[in-house]
Formats: structure tokens, C-alpha cells, sequence
């Protein structure tokens, strides 16, 4: 599942991460925080179009960041 996320200041690239909080209530937001190379530890803040899972399903998840001219998109890798 694909989600894509407001426009970020990360340069266009893919970014390894894993989900580190979940937000259920209205539109579902997942944050992520990057784990390797020069952005480690930013946290990227998602929003899904569905519902892609609950927290539970979610948390700890890892997943990939690919950053497309400034927008975000995360595919959570199961």
C-alpha cells in the first residue's frame, strides 16, 4: 500500500524508515522516522487517502520513503 504526504524539504530519493506512531482518528497519519544516511532520525509525517491498517498493524512496521519532486510517498514493507 502506497500513501503519499505533504510536500517535504527532503531531497528526491528513497529513505528506509519505520513507523513510529499512528494516528486513527479523521484521515489516518502515519509517522515515520528516517533510520539511516544524512536525514537519520527525521520524522516524516504521512497521511493515508484509506485506512492501510491499524496501529497495531502498523507500529515497528519498516517501510520505504520515496521522494518524488518534494511529495512523499511510503510503502510499508510487510
Amino acid at each position: 500500500m502506497t500513501t503519499e504526504g505533504a510536500p517535504t524539504d527532503l531531497p528526491d530519493g528513497d529513505y528506509d524508515a519505520f513507523v513510529v506512531d499512528v494516528e486513527e482518528v479523521g484521515p489516518q497519519r502515519m509517522h515515520l522516522t528516517i533510520v539511516a544516511g544524512e536525514h537519520k532520525g527525521l520524522v516524516v509525517t504521512v497521511a493515508a487517502s484509506e485506512p492501510i491498517g491499524t496501529f497495531v498493524d502498523l507500529i515497528g512496521m519498516p517501510a520505504t520513503i520515496t521522494v518524488t519532486d518534494g511529495r512523499p510517498s511510503v510503502v510499508i514493507d510487510r
